[in-house]
Formats: structure tokens, sequence, C-alpha cells
């Protein structure tokens, strides 16, 4: 018997003739298994000096921050992860690690040497934020750290090896492995932490890969140790089911933040989106045509220009739109935000057995959560009233901001004033900003004197006076 192995295309073993296998098969696998560490050793070596890499530019991270409870502030500490991204030290983790309420952030490097860092970036949309460690402190203590480089998450499929790398529950540079369960992940609801928006615009990375409370923030790596994903969330209760936010989604919400100092501005319509999955014959649709139009916010740039929940919107400035599926809404939600704000839309959507056009123009999308202040000398915590939690709760305007905290024994409990109030005047002057109530305040605490609050509750109007 005769065997012919050829190894590496133009090396050949000469043949060989096999009298008994076991007598003659080794030296063969021996020269195969030879020639293939030839290529293994290096293979690993790289994917090592990579991982290794990986592992000295994950940091942990210790935030400091403000919340506006109770009519008071209160500081809190939290923990998480990121990852350095660049020589000039920009680390990327979570909007619910690092947040805009953060007094104090300081990042702990691969040699647990600690440095300050500051907010440069933060977009709750895709819960992503972006650090800048103090590189003048950096220099003066002769510190380095090393970066890591985001890899292609679109690559990835279901059973790849990956790793979870950061800071479960404070223990720093922890590692555990797993693979990707799904590498297209999309989540209908999404409401964040605190309350904030989240998820609308990517689906998620989906893994087993152990991710515990302290991890978010962190890297999802390779095994040669390129990024392709920030761990973000997991279910409580449940074993094996962590998310991530897809390195396409961070690489692109990254640039976005550099190159407009910080945010992200997208626009807004006003429609809810829904997929049409086994819709199709109620709407007498051919399959991969068109998005459900689930509804239509109340006094968006949607409803204004005529489109109606039940809508089904077929093309968006000539682009044909297919919504069969959840995972394809997010794209969709991209494209309508991707478009310049104040931009004219051009949408053609279908009505029982009509096609209509319809032009929409964009407004900048905003969060429901506005900005919050406490005023602690008559033990207020407030938020601004933002565009869209006037439009979903049917207010006239966004003017006035939300009473979110009282605090007992102080002037404004005496009065009468309650959790869920929205303060419109204070002096009969409007409050049309923070600033506003911040200055009123100010005057306040110069000279303490009985202050008019006009209030509306349930839709009805009344006046309160806070005595010093």
């Amino acid at each position: 018997m005769e065997i012919v192995v050829n190894a590496l295309g133009s090396h050949r073993i000469k043949s060989v003739t096999v009298k008994s296998f076991f007598a003659r098969s080794i030296p063969a696998l021996a020269l195969i298994i030879f020639f293939a560490a030839a290529l293994v050793v290096p293979a690993r070596a790289d994917m090592k000096r990579g991982f290794k890499q990986l592992l000295e530019s994950v940091v942990k991270i210790d935030v400091r921050e403000v919340a506006f409870e109770a009519g008071t502030k209160r500081f809190t500490g939290g923990i998480g992860s990121g990852v350095i991204l660049s020589a000039d030290g920009l680390v990327l983790t979570n909007a619910h690690v690092a947040s805009p309420r953060a007094v104090e952030i300081n990042v702990t490097l691969a040699n647990l040497e600690r440095v300050s860092a500051k907010l440069v970036g933060w977009d709750h949309w895709t819960d992503l934020a972006l650090l800048r460690i103090d590189l003048v402190e950096v220099k003066r203590r002769s510190l380095k750290f090393s970066h890591a480089d985001l890899g292609e998450s679109g690559k990835l499929f279901p059973g790849q090896e990956v790793f979870a790398v950061g800071t479960p529950h404070g223990l720093t540079r922890t590692v555990t492995r797993g693979i990707i369960s799904n590498n297209n992940r999309y989540f209908e609801d999404t409401r964040g932490v605190n309350g904030y928006e989240t998820g609308a615009f990517n689906t998620w990375l989906q893994t087993d890969a152990a991710i515990n409370p302290g991890n978010s923030g962190g890297p999802l790596v390779t095994n040669d140790g390129k990024v392709i994903g920030i761990s973000s969330r997991t279910y409580l209760g449940a074993n094996n089911l962590g998310f991530a936010i897809p390195s396409s989604t961070a690489q692109r919400v990254v640039a976005g933040m550099l190159r407009e100092g910080g945010g992200i501005t997208r626009s807004y319509i006003g429609i809810v989106p829904k997929e049409l999955q086994d819709l199709e014959n109620f709407y007498s649709l051919a399959l991969n045509t068109g998005m459900l139009i689930n509804s239509v916010e109340p006094g968006s740039p949607a409803a204004k220009a005529g489109l109606r929940s039940g809508d089904i919107l077929l093309t968006l400035n000539g682009a044909s739109i297919d919504g069969r599926f959840p995972e394809q809404l997010p794209p969709i939600q991209n494209l309508i935000a991707n478009q310049p704000v104040g931009a004219s839309l051009k949408l053609v959507v279908k009505r029982g057995t009509e096609t209509r056009d319809y032009s929409v123009v964009t407004e900048k999308l905003e969060s429901r959560l506005g900005e919050e202040w406490a005023l602690e000398k008559w033990g207020l915590s407030v938020r601004k009233v933002s565009r869209a939690y006037a439009r979903e709760n049917q207010l006239d305007d966004a003017s006035g901001v939300i009473v979110i905290g009282v605090q007992p024994g102080f002037p404004a409990a005496a009065a009468g004033v309650s959790r869920g109030d929205i303060i419109t005047k204070i002096n009969e002057q409007l409050v049309l900003s923070l600033e506003v109530i911040k200055a009123a305040q100010a005057a306040y605490e110069t000279k303490p004197e009985p202050t008019l609050f006009e209030v509306q509750r349930n839709r009805r109007v009344s006046l309160y006076i806070l005595k010093p």
C-alpha cells in the first residue's frame, strides 16, 4: 500500500510503501505534525503578544458621582471597567459607568497605578462613554500604558471563542472565557440604567462568558486580543447570558464623539417601528417589503406630517425599507438618525390599499430625561422638562421643571409641593431653563424671603408660597 502526503502545498513528502500501519504510519504522522507546528507556533506567539497587549490596556474605573434625590445632593460611588484605545489616553467604557453626573473619575492601570481621568464623550443611546486619562499626571509620574485595537464584530459567528476582561465585583483584570452565543441579538425594551434610553440603534453580541457587576465597560475580545465588543448588560438571576455592544457600533460612536466634541447628534421623526414578520398577509405585502409603523408620537414631526399607526413605510429618500425581522429595525432607525437635523425626508407609505407620499422634517433627537438639580434650601430635587417628556405626557410645551424629590421639613414640603409636580413659574417668571431656577435659589440664599411657585399638577395650575 502506498500513501502520498502533501504538506504546505509545494513541499512533497516522498512516497513510502506501508507494510504495517502501526509500523510505518507514525513517522509520516510525525512529519505532518512537525510541519503544522512550524505554522502554529508563530501564530500562537502573535496571538499571545496581542492578548498580552490587550490585558495591559484594560483598566478599572472608579467613579464618584452626584445624585439629586429627596431634595438634596447625594454622592455615590461605583466601579466599572474600560479599555484604552489610543496612545493619547482615550478610554472606552459604558455610559452607565461614567456619566455627566461624575464629579471624580479615577482609572487604575495594568501596573496598579491610579490616575485621574475626565469624561470627554457620552452617548446613553448606545451605552458608550469616552474618557481621557490625565496625560500630564502620567508624564509627571513616568507612568506607561498600552492600548488595544478594535476588531471587526461583523465577522463574528455563533460558537466563536471570546474572552470577557474586566473588574467583576472589583476584582481587577479578570478574564473569563466563552463563545459568541448570538451575534445579532435584538432587545425591544430600550430603557436602560437610570431610565435613560439605550439600544434603539444597535443589536448586541450575546456571550456565555461570565459577565458580572463591575465588568461593565470592559472589552469582549477574540483570542488574538482584538476588541470586538464592550460588555454592557446581563440577565440578573440567569447564568451565561451576557451582552456586549459590537465594536462596529463603538467605532462609529467614538468617531462621532471626537468629531462633534463629546456628543452624538441624531435626527428624530417620532415613529415607533415594529417588524412585519407574520403580518404580510394581513397588509397584502410581499415578503421583505416595508416596515410597520407601530405608533406615532403625539406632536412629533411624523404626526405633524400626517403619518399614522398602522402605516407601512416602504421607502425613505428612495431607499427600499425591509423591516421583516426585529434585528432589521436598528439599521432603519440609524438611517433616520443619520439624516441632518432639519432635513426634509421623502417617505413612501402604504395605507390600506393606497400608496402615499409624505415629507417629514427631522428634529434633533432628545432624551426624555432632562438635566437634574437640587434646590437644597427649599428641599427640592428637580429635572428639566424635555421635549420628549412633554410629548409623552401631552404637555403644551417643554417649559418648567419636574419635581423628582421633596425633603420633609423644608419650605417646599411645608408649602405642599409634591413629587411629580411641574414648576412652571417662580415669582411670575417663566421657568424656561434650569438657569432660571438656579438664579432664583441663589437670590433666596442671599436674602431669604417668601417665594411664589406656580405649579401644574394633573393639568391643574396651583400657587404655592415657599416661606423661609
